[in-house]
């Protein structure tokens, strides 16, 4: 059977799949892992981690089962939400990569105005810093910040906050997060083309009089 055909296409989708479940698993146990050893508190990180988890394991079941018994419903839904999970990741990729550092700013203010005060004391703890930008219009929240901060720092010298921390790094990681996401897109519009060719493509060993 040459590339390209019925078992080519069907093998590729479900190797596309068990890829898919092995990152979901990743992410599964990550999370798990950085809950278990007390590296982050706070349940609403662990919990969207592991729900990003669960719902690549799901779509890749699907995705297999259906690549597995050539099931055209389940193909069906399985293009139609993997191509709209690759809108919204190709979409959030490139603004990564666009982002500049007043946009990372303001970004970080809105992430860290939300945070529980635990998740915010693990993040000192872990960067040994202190609150997150000492500037103008957050200070009563940084003094704050600076009085409950448990870093080590802050019992030996002055500590660095932890916004100047973040942003020291931030174009950086965004770039890799931009571009790692920005390559996973375009697998994933890969396994929607794949998916749309196989259910498309007649079963060799079926009956020849089937309706596909």
């Amino acid at each position: 059977m040459v590339c390209g055909g019925f078992t080519c296409s069907k093998n590729a989708l479900c190797s596309l799949n068990v890829v898919y479940m092995l990152v979901g698993l990743l992410l599964i146990g990550v999370a798990a892992w950085g809950k278990g050893f007390g590296l982050v508190s706070s349940i609403h990180i662990i919990g969207g981690v592991i729900a990003v988890g669960v719902f690549l394991l799901l779509i890749a079941i699907v995705g297999l089962v259906g690549a597995i018994h050539h099931h055209q419903v389940m193909l069906f839904f399985y293009m139609v939400i993997l191509f709209i999970v690759f809108l919204f990741q190709f979409g959030v990729s490139c603004s990564c990569l666009a982002m500049n550092r007043g946009q990372q700013e303001t970004l970080l203010k809105s992430a860290w105005g939300i945070l529980r005060n635990d998740t915010k004391k693990d993040l000192e703890s872990q960067l040994n810093c202190c609150g997150l930008l000492n500037v103008t219009d957050s200070r009563t929240e940084f003094d704050l910040d600076l009085q409950n901060c448990p870093a080590l720092c802050k019992k030996h010298s002055s500590c660095f906050t932890c916004g100047d921390m973040m942003l020291h790094h931030a174009t950086e990681a965004l770039k890799i997060l931009g571009g790692v996401g920005l390559f996973f897109s375009f697998t994933e519009i890969l396994g929607v083309w794949l998916a749309v060719r196989y259910r498309n493509q007649k079963d060799p060993r079926a009956n020849p009089s089937a309706f596909l």
